[in-house]
C-alpha cells in the first residue's frame, strides 16, 4: 500500500507539474502558440507518505500535438527501494493554453507510466497568476489504485520566443 501511495504520488507530482500560464498579447485566437508555449517547467516538488515523503523532479515538459511530456524521477525516503523514473503526458489544448493566456484557471487530464510499465491516472488544474502571466500554480491529483495524492507546486512557461 505505502508503495502504490509513493509511485502515485510521484505520477501526480509529475502529472501536475506540466502545464499553466500565459502571455499578454493580441486576442487569444491570433496568438500562435509555439515559442513561449512550447515548453514549461515544473518547480520540484515534495509531499508527504505515511512515514516518509517523495521528492518529484522533471525536466520542462516540450508540446507537440496538443499533449505536454516529459519523464519524471521520485525519490522515496526513507524507502529508496520505491524510488523510480518514467514518463508523464498530459494533454493541454491550443484552447487551454488561450484561457491561461486569458487569465482562466484550466481543467486538464493526463497519465504516467513508471519505468515497470504502471499507469496512473491525473487530473488537475492550472491558476494563473494573471492575465498575460507565463507563471502560476498548479494542483494535480493522482490515483494510484484507490489511493489518491494530491500535489501542489508552481509552473512557468519557459520556451523561447
Amino acid at each position: 500500500m505505502i508503495r502504490r501511495a509513493i509511485q502515485g504520488f510521484v505520477f501526480a507530482a509529475a502529472g501536475a507539474c506540466a502545464w499553466t500560464a500565459g502571455a499578454p498579447v493580441p486576442p487569444p485566437d491570433a496568438v500562435p502558440l509555439g515559442g513561449r508555449y512550447s515548453e514549461v517547467t515544473v518547480e520540484p516538488t515534495k509531499t508527504s507518505i505515511y512515514i516518509g515523503n517523495v521528492s518529484l523532479t522533471m525536466p520542462p515538459f516540450s508540446r507537440q500535438s496538443g499533449y505536454y511530456t516529459t519523464t519524471y524521477r521520485a525519490k522515496v525516503f526513507p524507502f529508496f527501494f520505491y524510488s523510480e523514473r518514467g514518463d508523464i503526458s498530459v494533454e493541454f489544448s491550443d484552447e487551454n493554453v488561450r484561457h491561461l493566456m486569458e487569465g482562466e484557471t484550466v481543467y486538464f487530464k493526463g497519465h504516467a507510466s513508471n519505468n515497470r510499465g504502471a499507469e496512473r491516472r491525473i487530473e488537475g488544474r492550472a491558476i494563473p497568476e494573471k492575465p498575460g502571466a507565463a507563471y502560476g500554480k498548479i494542483k494535480v491529483r493522482v490515483w494510484v489504485g484507490k489511493i489518491e495524492l494530491i500535489f501542489n507546486t508552481v509552473y512557468r512557461f519557459t520556451g523561447k520566443d
